[in-house]
């Protein structure tokens, strides 16, 4: 007989619960991939995932035939009628940064996030966010092509231009066309759970959690083919010895760097500091610990590298913005 495997999601985010509905705007001229990752994430039935998994539509918001790149024409859901009851807002790429955002659009937005929407934006479709005001004072990210065009037009935004995503709450913002699967995965985990995101990437083949930020895809002027065969093993190597300690000399040295080569090759391959990158892969050890294992703090501490469960902890809570243990009563 076959095995068949239920995964029993329990949503953190009560909103969840609540408001299920997933609405994802389609327009004229809409970015197809960026519409696609929606349609993958929150459109595709999931029957693995119980009867709290979300419901999807699409909602226009121009009128007549619309035409997505690539030569697709779309078929949609509804109008912006579909928005006032939705629990979360896709907004795919824009057509372009420049054109001007329909005002029946911004109103139904700005409407939908009184309600309590969370609104999330892929790539150029911060323009679209970005126009209904809900931006100013927040921080927020997007494409690095789209950075300057996006500070010159909205100064009042925060913008950070080397992050894969943002995440305020109820606002959303993800950079290039690819971070959008990440901040969509993100939102998965946030309301369902790490087991849930990891089946939900499983089934896309993709990495449940990418380190690092979009700075490490700027073009740059540097031989990275050459860079990355000399980095790779060394991420790989510190990946399997967590615990052991690791200096910028000892570093650079397995490199066959100097330091200050050492410094500058390893932020533009990975968007980050060796200390950072090195912060970041103990705390995703720390999680995976947590949630697999019924090991003492102590024991996880010590496993992930961190030595003491007081570091742990620190680091865990500004990081997490929770603590260990409330960690592993929510995901494990």
């Amino acid at each position: 007989m076959p095995c068949i495997i239920k995964i029993m999601t329990k949503p953190a985010d009560k909103r969840a619960l609540q408001n299920a509905n997933v609405v994802a705007l389609a327009y004229d001229g809409l970015c197809t991939f960026e519409f696609g990752v929606a349609v993958e994430v929150f459109g595709l039935a999931r029957p693995e995932m119980g009867d709290s998994w979300y419901r999807f539509a699409v909602a226009s918001a121009d009128d007549g035939p619309l035409r997505a790149a690539g030569g697709v024409r779309l078929m949609v859901d509804g109008g912006l009628e579909l928005l006032d009851t939705a629990g979360t807002i896709i907004i795919p790429g824009w057509r372009d940064p420049q054109a001007p955002v329909p005002p029946a659009l911004v109103t139904h937005l700005q409407k939908a996030h009184q309600n309590g929407a969370r609104l999330l934006s892929i790539c150029s479709g911060v323009f679209v966010l970005a126009a209904t005001g809900l931006l100013n004072g927040q921080r927020a990210t997007t494409h690095w092509r789209y950075v300057d065009v996006l500070a010159r037009l909205y100064p009042k935004i925060q913008l950070e231009p080397d992050v894969l995503y943002i995440d305020n709450g109820a606002l959303l913002t993800s950079a290039g066309s690819a971070a959008g699967i990440d901040l969509c995965l993100h939102l998965v985990r946030r309301d369902f759970g790490t087991v849930a995101a990891n089946s939900v990437a499983r089934r896309l083949v993709v990495p449940p959690h990418r380190d690092g930020g979009q700075a490490q895809f700027v073009p740059r002027a540097m031989p990275v083919d050459h860079e990355s065969g000399r980095l790779g093993p060394l991420l790989d190597t510190l990946r399997q010895n967590l615990t052991e300690p690791h200096t910028v000399a000892s570093m650079a040295r397995r490199s066959g760097m100097g330091e200050r080569t050492f410094l500058r090759r390893f932020q533009d391959a990975t968007g980050t500091t060796p200390s950072r990158w090195i912060l970041t892969e103990r705390l995703n050890q720390a999680c995976r610990l947590l949630e697999e294992t019924a090991l003492t703090l102590d024991q996880i501490a010590q496993q992930s590298g961190f030595g003491a469960a007081a570091t742990l902890r620190h680091h865990f809570q500004h990081r997490f913005l929770t603590t260990p243990s409330a960690y592993r009563k929510k995901f494990s």
